[in-house]
């Protein structure tokens, strides 16, 4: 008994120490986002869905959401598009907006869902609003979190076109940054696997 614990003590630690290697001396996580991401061919269109991440700190978005807002109001400058949809909940819809408008995005072209605290929540409370604007409609979102939005979307019966951004593909690669990246890799890996159980995507 005591030796089977040995072994399997030693082993657990050295998966560990392997884990701990490769996670810190490659951009593996950055490696994954781009799997998840799909490809980087930034779609023009009609409609901009724009997805919130964080929840709003004391009336500041968070990192992810900032990323996503700047390439939001990067694509408005350099398409065609007549709207963008700002969707999060808790208040991060409409930070979101406030930021877009501070960049210049007039405000008349800003519809905001604000009721969503998942990405579930994202593609069902959009596909309401969505329903009644014709056009090409574009999504975009973080790197990793492309995956599983988009599926949703089109699980909730809207026809997106993939936009996504290098958030977490360039976070990994600092290597300060590359265990928190790991760890959002990870989580949202059980995002999806419960996405899937549930059939949600």
């Amino acid at each position: 008994m005591l030796r089977r614990t040995y072994t399997a003590l030693r082993a657990t630690l050295a998966l560990l120490g392997l884990t701990l290697l490769v996670v810190t001396a490659t951009p593996v996580g950055s490696w994954y986002a781009r799997a998840l991401a799909g490809p980087f061919n930034d779609p023009d269109g009609d409609i901009l869905i724009l997805l919130g991440a964080e929840n709003a700190n004391d009336g500041y978005i968070g990192a992810s959401t900032y990323w996503r807002s700047v390439y939001g109001a990067r694509a408005w400058r350099e398409g065609h598009f007549r709207m963008i949809v700002v969707c999060g909940g808790s208040g991060i819809a409409e930070l979101m907006r406030d930021f877009l408008v501070f960049e210049h995005v007039p405000a008349d072209k800003i519809v905001v869902e604000n009721r969503s605290n998942s990405t579930r929540e994202n593609a069902l409370f959009a596909a309401d609003l969505l329903k009644n604007m014709p056009g090409r409609k574009v999504l975009l979102t973080s790197d990793f979190h492309m995956y599983r939005s988009f599926r949703a979307f089109q699980k909730a019966g809207v026809e997106v076109e993939p936009r996504p951004i290098p958030d977490a593909l360039k976070r990994g690669n600092a290597w300060t940054q590359r265990w928190q990246v790991f760890v959002e890799m990870t989580t949202e890996t059980a995002k999806i696997v419960g996405y899937r159980l549930r059939g949600w995507i």
